[in-house]
């Protein structure tokens, strides 16, 4: 045997082991490559439990006391109106009080037809969507009273405003609810492909969203007393075999 044939056998062993091991690595990396992006999704129906209703009375007059009488007069008809349709007294506040002299406007031109104009608002805080929503829908009777109103938001939508504020009792089991069908969808894919589903590679839990029970064109969640919750995850899994 030659002086180099021992340092050969070497060489030829450990070239040998280097192309095992890099080819160990390149299978395990295409392993970690395999993954299937899915999608679950989880929804509950839910009824508001707050209600905001602002109601603007306004009253005009040339004469000032006599603007202020006429608004005394309409809001006591409207804080009787809510009393006796079950609204307590301590959920209507005042919110804003205004008294605007036409005549000290720089944008008015020309005589005015009446020079004050008061407006007042009374904003109902109710815990009782449901009552503040049945009010709403008899509002017409303070009309028929003589008082001069705006429901709702200066340039929004009339009515009561319906909230839900305990979206943090729901995301629990949403979430859980929301990756388990994520998992469904990765289960189906893999048998499909004859692979199996591995460990999670990356989770996105999403956005919680309320959004309006019955969507249609105009209607805004805010103005619909049942809405839907849902919340969309993106889950990457792993696939073996």
């Amino acid at each position: 045997m030659g002086p180099y044939a021992i340092p050969a056998t070497l060489l030829g062993v450990a070239i040998v082991l280097a192309g095992a091991l890099l080819g160990s690595g390149f299978e395990a990396g295409r392993s970690a490559d395999r993954f299937v992006t899915v999608k679950g999704v989880s929804e509950r129906e839910v009824q508001a439990d707050l209600a905001l209703w602002p109601l603007q009375i306004v009253t005009a007059d040339n004469d000032l006391s006599a603007a202020q009488t006429r608004m005394a007069r309409m809001v006591d008809l409207t804080r009787s109106f809510l009393t006796n349709e079950g609204v307590p007294a301590e959920e209507v506040t005042i919110q804003s009080f205004r008294v605007m002299d036409a005549q000290a406007s720089p944008y008015q031109s020309g005589s005015n037809v009446n020079r004050f104009i008061i407006t007042q608002t009374l904003l109902v805080r109710s815990e009782d969507p449901v009552l503040l929503w049945a009010t709403s829908q008899r509002v017409g009777n303070l009309v028929d009273a003589g008082v001069v109103f705006t429901s709702g938001q200066e340039y929004g939508p009339g009515g009561p405003t319906y909230l839900y504020t305990r979206l943090n009792d729901l995301k629990p089991e949403m979430l859980a609810e929301a990756t388990n069908r994520a998992r469904e969808a990765a289960e189906e894919f893999a048998a499909a492909s004859g692979s199996r589903v591995g460990k999670i590679r990356r989770a996105n839990q999403g956005v919680f969203q309320i959004l309006p029970r019955d969507p249609a064109p105009g209607q805004q969640e805010e103005s619909q007393l049942f809405k839907t919750v849902r919340v969309v995850t993106t889950v990457e899994y792993l696939l073996e075999g």
